[in-house]
């Protein structure tokens, strides 16, 4: 098939197009490269072409639609802190971006749109394990527009008849992902502080959880949604491992492989971070048939092994 990954040169998009490829599906990929990267195409093999262009332009939108099977909405920005920074980045590229994308799918005659959602849309909703029937109220103008694109999703699915499925991404990790700057997250951070022999900070006492997700489920939960039957309509899904790990956990393990005894600065909270986050992923794997493989440790392994021989 004919598959349109939006943010095809970013971290999830770019390791989904390399399956993608490896299952012999012909890749078409959209990015602006102001988050993606060329070098993340190194290596492929197969049939995929790149058309450089963001999701704010429809025509580019519609264009890039044209022939195309089936789309995985990768493309947007992320980071709770940076959208308390720049919170009119996320209006722009996150929510009319993503209209943009689900609207040229409609004229193509798509019926297939996955898109990336986010754990982010459960907000301060306290109850756990989450479960995607009951969300909370978004606390950070990042998780604001995810949710916004879950109530798009659900109206296009009504009013035009196309399956639209959200993954709820929990705290995705693993090769490819960004490990410097501002806006990394958790477990890069950590890895290049400690590579580089420097103390990583750690915001609030450590004790926060979240459902670390390895990459390799959250292409698996990719592909599954792509490519199974699913009935029509508007569907959301947890993809994590349902297992609730601490940051200070995290650093703990990270320390223990790379054989290090670097101590974290320990700063104040963050606005717009919840405090704990785990996931049910029951319907994903009734609905997709998703088994994560990767656990956290080996994951973690293969995260820091990737690390070493890219980044020394």
């Amino acid at each position: 098939m004919k598959v349109l990954v939006t943010g095809g040169a970013g971290f999830i998009g770019s390791n989904l197009v390399q399956k993608l490829l490896e299952d012999g599906h012909t890749v078409r990929i959209l990015d602006n490269f102001s988050l993606g990267k060329w070098k993340n195409f190194g290596g492929l093999v197969g049939n995929f072409e790149v058309i450089e262009g963001g999701i704010e332009d429809a025509n580019i939108c519609e264009r890039v639609c044209e022939g195309i099977d089936v789309i995985s909405h990768q493309a947007a920005y992320g980071s709770v802190p940076r959208s308390i920074d720049k919170p009119e980045l996320y209006s722009h590229v996150n929510l009319h971006g993503f209209v943009n994308m689900m609207n040229a799918a409609r004229k193509a005659g798509i019926k297939r749109f996955v898109y990336a959602s986010s754990s982010s849309v459960y907000g301060d909703l306290e109850y756990s394990p989450k479960v995607e029937s009951l969300i909370g109220k978004p606390i950070s103008p990042y998780a604001a527009s995810k949710a916004s694109n879950e109530c798009f999703a659900h109206s296009f699915a009504s009013c035009y008849g196309m399956t639209l499925i959200g993954l709820r991404y929990f705290n995705v990790y693993g090769p490819k992902q960004n490990i410097d700057g501002d806006y990394a997250a958790v477990i890069p951070k950590f890895v290049s502080s400690l590579l580089n022999n420097r103390s990583p900070n750690i915001y609030g006492d450590g004790g926060q959880s979240r459902d670390f997700t390895y990459i390799d489920n959250v292409v698996q939960a990719n592909i599954n949604s792509l490519f199974n039957d699913i009935d029509a309509g508007s569907h959301v899904l947890n993809i994590a491992c349902g297992e609730s790990t601490s940051v200070n956990k995290i650093f703990e393990n990270v320390q223990h492989i790379l054989k290090t005894n670097i101590s974290p600065i320990y700063k104040p909270s963050r606005n717009g971070d919840v405090r704990d986050s785990l996931a049910s992923v029951e319907l994903a794997k009734s609905l997709i048939g998703y088994q994560p493989s990767v656990q956290l440790r080996e994951g973690l392994q293969k995260t820091i092994e990737w690390y070493k021989r890219n980044t020394i």
